[in-house]
């Protein structure tokens, strides 16, 4: 039987039982993307994370929610990164390889800051197509504006921030 050990982090939290709840496994070599998706969902969690070995970061990361893949979100980055550093004794920077690209990510003590890539354009549905999809539900008078480029920074600060650790078996 095989067995993953996992961490339960509250992310922006000000306090015990307050912020975000993240689960992140440790070590996730050897679970496939469906029984990651399974695990994300069995916990369902916003997000869970699994922590791979990378050869371009310190740590590959992939992010579940209960239903899907998400190539980057930045409670999951700052908390998984908090447990890398944990687990490798990194410093207080480390690059995590996730399906975005590769994120830096910093820290102070507690307090954790990432950089995030700058967002790509890509087509946006027409507004039929939209209407379509959510039927009745459509706002008629939709309003499209391109993204613009800007450098996204988010700081997490984690007094005491301690997860649980645990082990599973799938």
């Amino acid at each position: 039987m095989r067995r993953y050990a996992y961490r339960i982090l509250n992310v922006f939290a000000d306090g015990v039982l307050t912020g975000n709840p993240l689960c992140v496994f440790e070590d996730a070599a050897g679970l496939s993307e469906v029984e990651m998706q399974a695990l994300a969902l069995q916990f369902n969690l916003s997000e869970t994370t699994f922590i791979l070995p990378s050869t371009v970061a310190t740590a590959r990361v992939r992010i579940f929610t209960p239903s899907f893949e998400m190539p980057f979100a930045g409670h999951p980055t700052l908390g998984t990164a908090h447990v890398v550093r944990d687990l490798q004794s990194t410093a207080d920077t480390l690059t995590l390889d996730m399906r975005a690209g590769v994120t830096p990510v910093t820290s102070s003590g507690n307090v954790w800051t990432l950089e995030a890539r700058k967002p790509t354009a890509r087509a946006a549905a027409a507004e039929h197509d939209i209407a379509t999809m959510f039927g009745p539900f459509a706002v008629r008078s939709l309003r499209f504006a391109p993204v613009a480029g800007h450098r996204i920074r988010a700081t997490h600060r984690a007094p005491g921030l301690r997860g649980r650790s645990s082990a599973l078996r799938p």
